[in-house]
């Protein structure tokens, strides 16, 4: 394996006609191993006093075989680009096979002159089936480093049946019903389900989301930096163009009442972030209607898993999401 640091930015032009390519076949494939989402988080989120630096590995003929994109600290604290909190799951760029060859050569690079001092690799939600975390364990072994893991958060996720009758059958008893009588009285008041398709304006469309996200609880509102908004901006537009896109409203009386901002990729609904206005059609409870929608539509499209993403929240685990774990990995000097 030969490895290639590329400081700053010009890793997004310099691996840009490679990066997605390896980032389809990757050990861990979500949209935040995506080109666009990595160099939109970086662009508008970059954390103060810190420098990007990647670590392309490619095999001896040549081809890209794996992508570290990290950022270090100014007190020398490597960092996955993305990490941690807008970003639910990340890990080094490369296929299972090679895995621990890239690492190696990942590793080698990190513990090398070549790159800028560091004193701790604190790697943020890596998922608990990669393999990253046991081949980290061992490199860390190796050079005399000490190894830890967490389980940082949980992403609930729901393994979906064929159909949405199934699906609902596999409720409990009584969220079943209180689900079936939330999505009569919502077909009663004519609620519409909207998913922003080619046609419509985009930036408006994510200007809207942005709003009843806003407006959901005084969290939200406090998170939704100018920086995040960008973000927002950047993945829908990216994708859009590509297809993942599933920007869901529930309507009512032409009202966006309700919103989901998901990305629809390799057979799996991943629900990015959502919105709501509490104070518009409370008694339809339009938040769960939506949310049962995507999961039938989901259902409908043949996908395989609905991923709530990061957060323990009550209102996932009514939907019968089951809890999958994401780790923190962090590795430091052997204590004397």
């Amino acid at each position: 394996m030969q490895t290639t640091l590329i400081s700053g930015t010009a890793v997004f032009t310099e691996l840009a006609s490679e990066w997605d390519a390896l980032a389809r076949q990757g050990m861990t494939d979500t949209p935040f191993q995506t080109l666009a989402y990595q160099q939109a988080w970086w662009t508008h989120l970059q954390p103060v006093d810190t420098t990007l630096q990647t670590i392309a590995v490619r095999q001896s003929t040549g081809e890209l075989a794996a992508i570290a994109c990290l950022y270090v600290t100014a007190d020398g604290i490597v960092h996955f680009n993305g990490c941690v909190e807008e970003t639910d799951y990340l890990d080094l760029i490369c296929a299972p096979a090679n895995a621990e060859a890239s690492w190696t050569a990942v590793f080698d690079l990190l513990c090398s002159p070549q790159f800028p001092d560091w004193n701790l690799l604190e790697l943020c939600n890596i998922p608990a089936a990669s393999p990253s975390r046991e081949i980290l364990a061992q490199l860390a072994q190796k050079h005399d480093l000490t190894a830890t893991e967490v389980i940082s958060e949980v992403c609930p996720v729901i393994q979906l049946p064929a159909t949405f009758d199934a699906y609902l059958d596999e409720l409990d008893s009584k969220q079943r019903r209180e689900l079936n009588r939330k999505l009569r009285r919502a077909d009663a008041a004519d609620v519409n389900i909207h998913i922003v398709n080619p046609d419509d304006d985009l930036t408006g469309e994510v200007d809207a989301f942005l709003e009843l996200l806003q407006k959901s609880t005084f969290e939200k509102r406090d998170w939704l930096t100018n920086g995040r908004r960008a973000v927002f901006h950047d993945a829908a537009q990216a994708a859009l163009a590509n297809g993942t896109l599933q920007l869901m409203f529930a309507e009512v009386d032409g009202q966006k009442a309700a919103t989901l901002f998901n990305f629809d990729y390799k057979s799996r609904t991943w629900v990015y972030n959502s919105g709501l206005d509490p104070s518009a059609f409370g008694a339809l409870s339009l938040g769960v209607v939506l949310t049962a929608k995507a999961i039938e539509h989901a259902i409908a499209n043949g996908r395989s898993h609905f991923d709530f993403l990061r957060g323990n929240e009550t209102y996932k685990y009514r939907f019968r999401a089951k809890d999958t774990e994401i780790y923190k990995v962090t590795i430091a000097p052997e204590a004397s």
